[in-house]
């Protein structure tokens, strides 16, 4: 745990200060966390995991306890040491309005690793998808197995986010660390109108869709 000069509190509050802080988070009680706040608990503690106070708040959906730690300086930046950041656990969970808070509020996007937009294409979080490309965010950018955006979308059915990425030139032909592509993910999971969707975008492009082998593991 941290120690008491790290919030700024007397040590004989320490331990229920602490933990009241990130139940607080955790719980959306903007009461008890501004409080706190008031009394010098520095906005960036983290959990026992390195999770920060606002990426709690991100991850449980608490918009206004998000609101409240940037207001007292929390950094929209910091990642905990799995790589995930507030905005990361946004996407994840599909919380619109924080994630757009986030990146009002200087968020970066993210290009590698399990970044926000591969963990809202993974889920189906169409806005959050269309809000984090119009940010910059690439839509090639990979996961840890080398999977795309489009390549977890087409893997996971969520159609129109297929089509969205397609439409802002994300790349049909590229291959996870296993040597699928989104259009083999999307067959092998019986998403044919994705597939489809996916053949029309390679047809226009001069390419033809690369033959699909089974994979047995």
């Amino acid at each position: 745990l941290l120690g008491a000069a790290a919030i700024g509190l007397a040590p004989v509050a320490h331990g229920a200060a602490y933990d009241d802080s990130i139940n607080a988070a955790r719980m959306g009680d903007v009461s008890v966390l501004s409080d706190l706040l008031d009394r010098g608990l520095f906005a960036d503690t983290v959990d026992a995991q390195g999770s920060s106070l606002l990426m709690i708040a991100a991850q449980e959906g608490h918009l206004a306890i998000v609101e409240l730690l940037l207001k007292r300086g929390a950094s929209a930046s910091h990642r905990n040491p799995a790589g995930d950041s507030a905005l990361g656990l946004a996407a994840l969970q599909g919380h619109t309005e924080i994630a757009e808070r986030l990146l009002a509020a200087g968020a970066p996007v993210g290009t590698g690793g399990w970044s926000p937009l591969v963990y809202a294409a993974l889920k189906g979080h169409t806005d959050i998808v269309k809000a984090l490309v119009e940010r910059g965010a690439p839509v090639d950018q990979r996961a840890p197995n080398q999977a795309t955006p489009l390549m977890l979308a087409a893997r996971n059915g969520h159609i129109e986010i297929v089509r969205y990425l397609l439409a802002r030139g994300a790349d049909a032909t590229l291959e996870n660390d296993q040597g699928r592509t989104a259009r083999s993910w999307a067959l092998e999971n019986a998403n044919t109108d994705i597939a489809a969707v996916i053949d029309a975008n390679l047809k226009a492009r001069g390419l033809k869709p690369k033959p699909l082998s089974i994979i047995i593991e």
